[in-house]
């Protein structure tokens, strides 16, 4: 097992990975944008990879909705996890696996390829770009890889803002500003022009960069912060008609790089 598996299993082991995107308003925000997006580009009965799949959150939805879903995961316990809350579900298929190898698959398997999760682990160039060029590669042509990443700032501004900030500047950038990565880090973040540069002179178009929550994971570490069901919902109206717009796009901490293959 190497470094960054067990970092990676160590963490994941020691939280509520299922809860993530449910026990929490911006991770509500995170799984409402990310499935308006799937369903915007997923037609109905698509074949539908989804890499990094953690406790099968969306692997599971999109199955319930009738497309053929294989979930690949690294760490064994949020497998288990998906294994047991997709059990009788005969269009999804779960196996252990890494982002950077993904031999498993035929080329061109896939109408839709989903990294959700592995970018934010992979601090390696190599690695991030084995793990990119695997994803597109499994997908058809004309197929859509949505891909999720972190934004540095809004790890700096969410995490660092606290009596933190020399360390959380060290930790992110280096003295000529440039964003740092490396395994310590455990979750790495970009900048939206830096990560959309790793797709230059790949066989995809850039379809769309988004934001999937918004400030929300800011504004819910305020002692004031509430928002009833009927603010969410319009709160996630607002966000959908704008998450889009590139002066919003560094506050959200997760955010999802769209594009066609060619």
């Amino acid at each position: 097992m190497s470094k960054r598996t067990d970092l990676i299993s160590g963490f994941y082991g020691s939280i509520d990975e299922d809860g993530r995107l449910t026990g929490s308003r911006h991770g509500q925000l995170e799984a409402l944008t990310a499935m308006h997006y799937i369903r915007k580009y997923a037609a109905a009965g698509s074949r539908i990879l989804e890499i990094g799949a953690g406790t099968g959150r969306y692997s599971i939805s999109l199955a319930k909705e009738g497309h053929r879903v294989t979930a690949v995961e690294l760490v064994e316990s949020n497998l288990a996890i998906l294994q047991q809350n997709g059990s009788g579900l005969e269009n999804l298929t779960a196996c252990q696996g890494d982002a950077t190898d993904l031999t498993r698959f035929a080329d061109a398997s896939f109408d839709v390829t989903l990294l959700f999760g592995p970018m934010y682990h992979l601090y390696d160039a190599g690695d991030v770009h084995r793990a990119l060029d695997e994803a597109i590669r499994v997908t058809r042509p004309g197929g859509v890889i949505l891909t999720a990443f972190l934004s540095v700032h809004a790890i700096l501004f969410n995490n660092y803002l606290n009596g933190h900030l020399l360390a959380g500047l060290d930790e992110n950038f280096d003295g000529a500003g440039r964003v740092r990565h490396f395994e310590e880090q455990l979750f790495t973040g970009y900048d939206i022009a830096g990560f959309e540069a790793l797709f230059a002179n790949k066989p995809v178009r850039h379809l769309v960069t988004a934001a999937a929550d918004s400030i929300l994971e800011l504004a819910e570490e305020r002692r004031d912060f509430a928002m009833s069901d009927e603010e969410f919902a319009a709160f996630a109206a607002h966000h959908l008609a704008t998450c889009e717009l590139r002066e919003l796009l560094g506050c959200s901490s997760h955010l999802l790089h769209i594009c066609r293959k060619e």
